[in-house]
């Protein structure tokens, strides 16, 4: 199964793609240049600075130097932010790049806009004509999914919506309060792939969600995209092989519609 249309209940909440690089020294003196090359999609900008906070009982006579390793430790890092008018977020670290967005429907389908390909793009290549990273030392695409159940929960009625990695055979959908599997596996020679699927029933809201983390390591930095359209696909892949029939078609439903099957 290959699913190329684009949904208007779509299961995806969040998208969130990462380069990472060694730490650059002089970024600071280039967050100008860059600001000014992505503003036409990134207008809002602010500065975070983060320190690391540390509670520790320590002793009498020692120093918190000797326990964190030195001022290094307890320095402030800073965080350059950015963000789009319909609230995709790009922050920039001295040492990592992120997009997040949580309004994309569609990763490259042509037949509909925004696609968060694009945003990667104009992100990273305004990155890459400012700061020339030779490689990077980590790229990653993960999709974080909310996904529906049936009105009437069962083990029966659950695989029926899902090929699911939890072990219901052995504790049945009816008892489970909390289930959770994670599995890191190698895809094609390059990627990595975490999965992450859970089901919780503790809450007022049954939760059922689907993590999927894509990652490669030493990317020449000319290959950023080929590498995430490759993550992209393996996600993809690993999404269509979990739902079923009736999850495709709540994501075909209008928000406004019912969505059990």
């Amino acid at each position: 199964m290959t699913i190329a249309e684009v949904f208007p209940r779509p299961t995806v909440k969040q998208v969130v793609f990462q380069i990472r690089y060694p730490n650059l020294f002089f970024i600071e003196e280039k967050i100008g240049e860059y600001q000014v090359r992505i503003m036409e999609q990134f207008p809002e900008s602010s500065l975070q600075l983060r320190r690391n906070l540390l509670i520790a009982d320590i002793g009498e006579g020692a120093k918190v130097e000797d326990l964190v390793g030195g001022e290094e430790s307890l320095a402030v890092k800073k965080i350059w932010r950015f963000a789009s008018p319909d609230g995709v977020s790009l922050n920039v670290h001295s040492d990592s790049l992120d997009i997040s967005s949580t309004v994309h429907k569609t990763y490259n389908n042509p037949a509909a806009t925004p696609r968060f390909r694009d945003a990667i793009e104009f992100a990273v290549a305004r990155f890459l004509e400012v700061v020339a990273v030779p490689k990077f030392l980590r790229i990653g695409l993960r999709y974080i999914d909310e996904c529906p159940l049936p009105s009437e929960l069962s083990t029966s009625s659950f695989r029926e919506w899902y090929n699911s990695a939890l072990p219901v055979e052995r504790f049945a959908v009816e008892e489970v309060l909390e289930c959770e599997v994670v599995a890191r596996v190698r895809r094609e020679s390059e990627c990595r792939l975490t999965f992450r699927e859970r089901l919780d029933t503790r809450g007022e809201k049954i939760t059922y969600s689907l993590d999927f983390d894509g990652y490669a390591e030493g990317v020449p930095s000319s290959e950023y995209l080929r590498t995430t359209d490759t993550l992209h696909g393996l996600v993809a892949d690993e999404f269509e092989r979990t739902i079923k029939e009736p999850v495709i078609k709540h994501m075909r439903q209008r928000p406004e519609e019912d969505s059990d099957a």
